[in-house]
């Protein structure tokens, strides 16, 4: 049974950091690409960032820049290190693995 569990949001000022965790389990982690997705509220759920098995990374054109994945295959751990945060990355962050498991979510909340 896949098991995603992200942790790591919270309230942030504009222009302040925040790194995201997912902790995978029931996967062969580090032969799975892994990825990021996001929720604003009244919108739908959209690509983040992904990384693959090999650790080449992709990013959406919003957070380029800003935001980094990484992957820590022995604590079958995904990351994503977000800096110079800005009111519309307010989000709920998703972690997910291929075909179509999710984590619960967690909440990123950035205001002044």
């Amino acid at each position: 049974q896949v098991q995603l569990v992200e942790s790591g949001g919270g309230l942030v000022q504009p222009g302040g950091s925040l790194r995201l965790s997912c902790v995978a389990s029931g996967i062969r982690f580090s032969i799975s690409a892994m990825s990021w997705y996001r929720q604003c509220p009244g919108k739908q759920r959209e690509f983040v960032a992904a990384i693959t098995p090999g650790g080449t990374t992709t990013y959406a054109d919003s957070v380029k820049g800003r935001f980094t994945i990484s992957r820590d295959n022995a604590k079958n751990t995904l990351y994503l290190q977000m800096n110079s945060l800005k009111p519309e990355d307010t989000a709920v962050y998703y972690c997910r693995v291929p075909p179509d498991s999710w984590g619960q979510g967690t909440q990123v909340t950035v205001s002044s």
